[in-house]
């Protein structure tokens, strides 16, 4: 990041701001944090019961209550409540954001007040306090550096792995760690003003509505659109035969209920907490459940280098030896001119280096150590060797080291190739002094993680194009995305489009925040469906963004807090499990939203036909909140179901869904009509007992229509599990029970009932030939 232009420094000695005055200016502009925005818990329990499921359900209820129905009003009030608090319960579980970012900065300073040193907290910071940096400190606002000399890691801010030098005349941002060195420094912004505040403001700005919310509000819209202009010919029907209102009303709210996929919300939220418990045993931790259902539809997935792709530590990459000298040796002078201890990375890289290859060199007596000066950008070390002479070695930036040795163009050819693939180069020399010579030169780099690129050949055989997203140079990206299994073209700094696709670039370099925030946006506004992998306070942004953002193990709080999901287990082996669970828990909520639509849009128009047949409703209120719940809830165990992933990404095809749905609905009604046509013109029944028989019909045919649609194959490809045949067998005994005992309905002969369900399997075997055409042409998977 390209330092600002150095202010006028302040006249010594330092003064600082006085208790009043900094008072007077926190008064003001507000404390150094960040503004709570946490969503209300009355705004989320509100939210539940405004949804479209919830709205219709409130409508019967309002319905029964007017009917004096009371029993029937409050079964379906507990129906709504249900609904209502397992999305509540999960979702109030995912606002904890901006209270890691204002952690963040809920630090210490020291700070000049009144002319005394003092400690205070963060919070208290105001533009024009003075403060100390020191060895360890985090710097709690933004700052401009007045006095001395420190060494800052600011990747998780930032992005670059590579700590940054910073003097008088420069700035250092919130969130920075001093690695090295002590100084004085001015308060030039705080709160959301600074760099790190900003990034809590996009955090709290950034949303995206989640596919499978779009997903729920489509279905019941498309199914409450082809109910209600059902319902509403029913009624005119209704007026024009002479049926009296207290009929009439009945009706009405039948059909409101008959229309209404009840479970719908619920079953999207359990399948996803299925899922999210699954991903949990595999060290994947969801902090939304939305992000389980998203990772099947992912197909473009944004990783940070730093930290995510990369160990965010550095290493040494090479070592070129000069004539006279061999690899060991070179890394041995290297490492007696590094510092023994200490926050120095490249320090710390050197030695870790020399005791791993233990190095042979010749025996010499360090007389005296210089720690590394960002001023000349150098360390070195005095030594004696056997003979008791005196060597001087230096270690440091290569053009610097270079100039105080004698020329070596096969050196500097090999600092300018180490350079261009994006390695920091050190160049190490031996000698006395006015006759130094170059030893060899040391590359570092922060190393890719063992498993990245495994990882990434395993997204792209799962059909998700992965993209790397960086602040570094995009000569050092392009290397490691080469590295990793990622050629393609470099997007540079400030060329991101509104509108991108994946193919169009494998890597983003030289982005900040705002960037990596617009990115995301970018594929978005393209019809992809994003994932963001990042674990710094940098990505927070982004990941929130995402529809799927992941924070790796060794994240900040504040990424995994924004992010959707957290992998707590080294390495990126969690987002390939995150992608399968995903797929899995989405063919789970497809079985039973295609149940859902076929019941739905059989459900009225076979009230019709009863109507019609028999000029009487042929179900009571009862009866149809008894048919929901032993239908639509026992169903819910489609969430525990065996199903087969898929090897692409999924996608809600609400459209295609719904003709699939419709037309097997279709294919039902008439199986629904037949049987009941039967009871009435050849067995006579009467209403009341044809009203058992419905609800039997209603049942028998609902587990046959569950078995067809739970596979995309056919109905015997797969087994189920133990919960949906246990569900079954109870929503066949117990509407059996009702209708044999007389229970509640008038009692049906038992050769009845085991005709209903022979005609039901037979339903299921002829269904199944149907999906399987409707399945290929419309290319459902």
């Amino acid at each position: 990041m390209s330092p600002p232009s150095p202010r006028k420094p302040i006249e010594k000695p330092f003064k600082g701001l006085t208790s009043a005055a900094a008072n007077r200016i926190l008064g003001q502009i507000g404390p150094n944090a960040t503004p709570d925005v946490a969503i209300h818990p009355l705004r989320l329990v509100l939210g539940k019961f405004l949804a479209p499921v919830s709205i219709l359900l409130e409508i019967a209820i309002v319905l029964q209550l007017a009917l004096g129905e009371y029993v029937e009003g409050a079964i379906i009030a507990s129906l709504l409540i249900f609904n209502t608090a397992l999305g509540f319960f999960h979702e109030s579980r995912a606002q904890s954001t901006i209270a890691a970012l204002k952690s963040r900065l809920a630090l210490n300073a020291s700070v000049l007040r009144d002319g005394v040193w003092t400690m205070c907290p963060a919070a208290e910071l105001v533009p024009g306090d003075i403060v100390k940096l020191t060895l360890g400190t985090v710097v709690a606002a933004d700052v401009l550096i007045r006095e001395g000399s420190i060494l800052l890691d600011q990747s998780m801010l930032t992005g670059e792995s590579l700590p940054v030098e910073a003097g008088p005349g420069l700035e250092s941002y919130a969130g920075a760690l001093v690695r090295r060195g002590e100084a004085v420094a001015e308060v030039c912004a705080t709160g959301v003003r600074t760099k790190f505040g900003r990034t809590a403001e996009l955090v709290r700005t950034a949303y995206v509505v989640s596919t499978q919310q779009k997903a729920v509000f489509r279905v019941v819209r498309n199914l409450a659109g082809f109910n209600g202009a059902v319902t509403l010919l029913l009624m005119v029907y209704a007026l024009e035969i002479g049926m009296r209102l207290s009929e009439a009303i009945p009706l009405v709210l039948i059909s409101v209920l008959a229309s209404v996929p009840v479970a719908l919300p619920a079953t999207f939220t359990l399948a996803t907490a299925i899922g999210a418990r699954a991903l949990t045993r595999a060290g994947v931790l969801p902090t939304r459940l939305s992000a389980v259902d998203e990772a099947a539809s992912l197909d473009v997935l944004c990783i940070d280098k730093t930290g995510t792709l990369t160990r965010n530590e550095l290493a040494v990459a090479a070592i070129r030896a000069m004539p006279g000298f061999d690899e060991n040796r070179v890394l041995a002078l290297a490492a007696l001119a590094s510092a023994d201890g200490g926050q120095d990375p490249v320090d710390a890289a050197v030695r870790a280096a020399a005791v791993s290859q233990r190095p042979n060199a010749e025996a010499l007596t360090v007389t005296k150590f210089v720690p590394f000066d960002p001023a000349i950008k150098m360390s070195e070390a005095r030594a004696i060797d056997r003979d008791g002479s005196a060597l001087r070695i230096v270690k440091g930036a290569f053009a610097v080291v270079h100039g105080i040795s004698h020329p070596s163009p096969e050196a500097e050819l090999a600092a300018n190739e180490l350079e261009k693939r994006g390695h920091r180069v050190l160049g190490v020399a031996i000698g006395t002094d006015g006759a130094m010579r170059i030893a060899g030169i040391v590359a570092l780099s922060d190393p890719p993680r063992s498993d990245s690129k495994s990882m990434i050949d395993q997204l792209r055989r799962l059909g998700i194009h992965t993209v790397m997203v960086t602040g570094d140079a995009a000569t050092t990206a392009a290397f490691v995305a080469e590295t990793v299994g990622l050629p393609g073209a470099v997007c540079r700094p400030g060329e991101i489009p509104d509108r991108v696709g994946p193919d169009d670039f494998s890597v983003f370099a030289g982005v900040l925040p705002e960037d990596k925030f617009r990115l995301v946006k970018a594929f978005q506004n393209a019809g992809h469906t994003v994932g963001m992998c990042g674990d710094g306070a940098n990505d927070a942004p982004a990941l929130r963004q995402a529809q799927i953002g992941i924070a790796v193990s060794t994240a900040t709080d504040v990424a995994k807090s924004a992010a959707g999901i957290v992998l707590t287990e080294p390495g990126l082996a969690g987002i390939v499990a995150s992608v399968r669970e995903g797929r899995i828990t989405f063919q789970r909520i497809l079985t039973y939203a295609l149940r859902s639509i076929v019941h739905k849009s059989r459900q009225v128009l076979f009230l019709g036909f009863g109507l019609i047949l028999t000029k009487h409703a042929i179900l009571t209120p009862m009866l149809m909140v008894i048919s929901m719940i032993t239908g639509d809830f026992l169903a819910m165990s489609s969430t525990t179901d065996n199903v087969h992933p898929s090897s692409k990404p999924n996608s809600w095809r609400i459209d295609a869904l719904t003709i699939v749905g419709i037309a097997l609905g279709l294919f039902d009604l008439v199986f629904c009509v037949g049987l009941l046509s039967f009871g009435s013109l050849v067995l006579h029944l009467d209403i009341d007992t044809l009203r058992t028989m419905t609800l039997v019909i209603l049942a028998f045919n609902g587990q046959a229509v569950f078995y067809v649609v739970r596979e995309r194959k056919r109905l015997w490809s797969s087994r189920p599990s133990l919960l949906v045949i246990v569900s079954s067998v109870l929503d066949i005994l117990i509407i059996g029970s009702l209708a044999l005992g007389g229970v509640l309905t008038a009692p049906l002969a038992p050769s009845i009932i085991a005709g209903i369900l022979a005609a039901a399997i037979v339903l299921a075997l002829t269904m199944d030939q149907v999906k399987g055409l409707l399945f290929a042409h419309l290319k459902m998977a």
